[in-house]
């Protein structure tokens, strides 16, 4: 990806480029012209006035030889030229000049041109120019008894336009150097221009992103007033109203979090002892203790109480999240007596089968770890079929040792709208139901501590049918959590 400086910088130095070979273009043309009509102007004038001047209304007879040979050299005294006079034929036809007599040849249709007027031509001719012209002198030769018309002679002239060729290369030299000055400049003042634009951007740049990693007070300087400026301007404004809208959620989110955390709390003591009463009374109404064998209502009580109490320690547990509070109890544990400590406690042992290596040993919170184990075997003996199984082995993830733990059963699996979903609070596997006997947070629970520990949670449907949750931990963190 091309980045702005080099666009700008190329924008620039293309435009200055642009314009400098369209000047030395030009000039170029426009001094080749002028220098080329100058040389031309100059030689034409002067054969016409050698012409003119050697070359008399009258002649005396038997003559023209000798008037030949004076005007070759006569147009032969400029240094670069070379003239030659050729005698007309009398049947109307032209005779051309010897070839080693000019510098460049004449052709038979330039010599046709030249007998009706004076013409001339540019020719290069191993790579140096020349100026052919070519004429035809009129005279009279007279008599002592009549005026006779002779036959005039064909002059023709070759000059060298070497010089002016010099001149031209010499002004292309200095224009590619001119040029390639033109061109350094315009990198240079290309980088400095875009240098000027970009640091501004640079400063936007790190500013947002600073923003973005949650600095909230960071303002960039404005300076100048122009666009940049205003786009400053805007961006601190920007930036004021988002600390003022994050500091007011955040006071908010707080407050909610004290809220729910002194809720929990408050409720916490009266029904410990709610739990303990029910308990009782659903024993008495079992034994016919108070008098009425039908104990229905009052281990519906007791049944409503747990189920409240369980609900305020799940919103303790993600106040502690939610606040940062959770922390991590490391030792070594043998995953196998974790697993089996945990169904044996809650009267899983014989629902759930349990295979993995029995000398496995991980460096984990205990206690989080069962809260994980509890809530995957649960929800797979409360929502799927038997059998129920947790696997567990070695795994590598990324280079990092760690173990993984797969927890699967052969219900009907988790609908596909809801495993994207299955981890976030207060989601259930049944939402049609407005009341279960979950709390909608177990999951949620368990997948914190999973990330707490460095780890991860996953939810997906085995191919061979019902839901499979797949826990990775690593072996042993590099330091303890506190």
């Amino acid at each position: 990806m091309i980045g702005l400086r080099l666009r700008l910088t190329a924008a620039f130095t293309a435009v200055a480029l642009l314009a400098a070979l369209l000047a030395s273009g030009i000039s170029y043309v426009l001094l080749r012209r002028v220098m080329l009509h100058r040389a031309q102007y100059t030689v034409l004038t002067d054969v016409r006035k050698t012409l003119t001047r050697q070359v008399p209304d009258e002649l005396p007879p038997d003559v023209t030889p000798l008037i030949g040979a004076q005007l070759e050299d006569a147009l032969e005294a400029v240094p670069g030229r070379k003239a030659a006079a050729v005698p007309m034929r009398l049947d109307g036809g032209v005779n051309l000049p010897p070839r080693n007599k000019l510098d460049v040849p004449v052709s038979t249709e330039f010599a046709m041109r030249a007998m009706r007027k004076l013409v001339f031509q540019r020719v290069i001719r191993d790579g140096t120019p020349y100026l052919l012209v070519g004429t035809r002198l009129d005279g009279y030769v007279t008599t002592s008894e009549e005026p006779q018309r002779t036959v005039p002679p064909m002059v023709y002239v070759s000059a060298s336009l070497s010089r002016e060729s010099a001149d031209l290369r010499l002004l292309t030299n200095a224009l590619v150097v001119a040029d390639a000055l033109a061109l350094g400049s315009a990198i240079v003042l290309a980088l400095l221009a875009t240098r000027g634009v970009l640091r501004p951007v640079r400063r936007l740049g790190v500013a947002a992103r600073a923003l973005g990693d949650g600095d909230l007070e960071t303002r960039v300087e404005v300076r100048g007033r122009g666009e940049l400026a205003d786009l400053a301007r805007t961006f601190n404004d920007t930036a004021d109203a988002l600390e003022r809208t994050v500091t007011e959620l955040r006071v908010m989110e707080a407050a909610s979090r004290r809220f729910v955390a002194d809720v929990s709390h408050e409720l916490r003591t009266p029904l410990t002892s709610m739990i303990a009463a029910t308990d009782v009374l659903a024993e008495q109404a079992a034994t016919g203790a108070d008098g009425d064998g039908d104990g229905g209502a009052a281990r519906l009580v007791a049944d409503e109480t747990r189920r409240l109490g369980l609900l305020v320690e799940h919103l303790i547990e993600i106040s502690r999240f939610d606040a940062g509070a959770a922390v991590l109890v490391l030792d070594d544990v043998n995953v196998l007596d974790a697993v089996a400590a945990t169904l044996a406690a809650r009267g899983w042992r014989e629902r759930v089968t349990v295979d993995g290596p029995a000398d496995l040993f991980v460096r984990l919170d205990p206690r989080r770890f069962d809260v994980v184990l509890a809530n995957l075997a649960g929800n797979a003996l409360k929502h799927g079929r038997p059998p129920v199984s947790l696997r567990f082995a070695r795994a590598d993830r990324a280079g990092v040792e760690g173990v993984e733990v797969v927890v699967t059963d052969r219900g009907p699996g988790l609908p596909d709208d809801l495993i994207a979903v299955v981890f976030d609070r207060f989601v259930k596997a049944e939402a049609a139901r407005s009341r279960s006997d979950g709390s909608g947070l177990g999951l949620s629970i368990a997948r914190e501590n999973a990330v707490l520990h460095g780890g991860t949670l996953e939810a997906a449907n085995d191919p061979d049918g019902g839901a499979m949750f797949t826990l990775w931990l690593p072996a042993g963190p590099e330091e303890d959590h506190a």
